[in-house]
């Protein structure tokens, strides 16, 4: 079977096992990927958006802003064709030589300290937390003093037990950028790699409507 009709057959079944719903299409997209990467259901009933998020999503990916991301699990999971074909580089700090040394010397974890090198490098359309409580904290701090110029968007899905959940809620409470986050422990590398993917697969068909002048 093609790799195409495999991702088909899986998105028919996701839909089908679904049933009915009351998600946004966008939403939708996002929760199927998602879904799809981790055979669990629960997420339909996790994800939490900003009001704004998807318009901002659409502007970074529109002007071909970077994509940045926290670990390089999340980096090498978002689809490079589809990255280059909007012209998006995606970015990960996480083992540059310097990194791990001003981590020390900051007491911060590396996860942290590398997102907060890639903000300060220059302009970030997405940021992508999809491992590190620690980086989204890092992140949100950031957004808070306005040291950096803020992503548009921010991604944060980190896993664990250790304030994961915590820092999502966070992340929620925020009104300095928009977000997409989902409620919980649960999260990871290739949840945020997926919800990175559905913005990609979206963006495209969601700039033909607002040219045909229904966005």
């Amino acid at each position: 079977m093609h790799p195409d009709e495999i991702q088909s057959t899986s998105f028919a079944i996701i839909e089908r096992e679904m049933g009915a719903h009351t998600l946004p299409p966008e939403e939708f997209l996002i929760v199927r990927r998602v879904i799809h990467s981790t055979g669990d259901f629960e997420y339909a009933r996790l994800l939490r958006c900003h009001p704004q998020a998807f318009t901002a999503a659409a502007a970074a990916i529109r002007a071909g802003e970077d994509v940045l991301t926290d670990v390089e699990m999340v980096r090498m999971g978002i689809h490079a064709l589809a990255a280059r074909r909007h012209g998006l580089r995606v970015r990960c700090h996480l083992n540059d030589p310097e990194v791990a040394e001003e981590a020390r010397r900051a007491r911060i974890t590396r996860s942290a300290q590398g997102v907060v090198q890639g903000l300060r490098r220059g302009s970030v359309g997405i940021c992508v937390i999809g491992n590190a409580p620690t980086a989204l904290r890092a992140v949100l701090e950031l957004c808070r003093t306005g040291e950096v110029t803020p992503p548009r968007l921010i991604v944060g899905v980190p896993v664990g037990f250790v304030d994961a959940a915590e820092s999502k809620q966070a992340l929620g409470a925020t009104d300095a950028v928009p977000w997409i986050t989902f409620l919980g422990r649960k999260g990871g590398s290739a949840v945020a790699a997926a919800i990175v993917n559905a913005l990609l697969e979206w963006v495209p068909a969601r700039c033909v409507a607002w040219e045909a002048g229904d966005g």
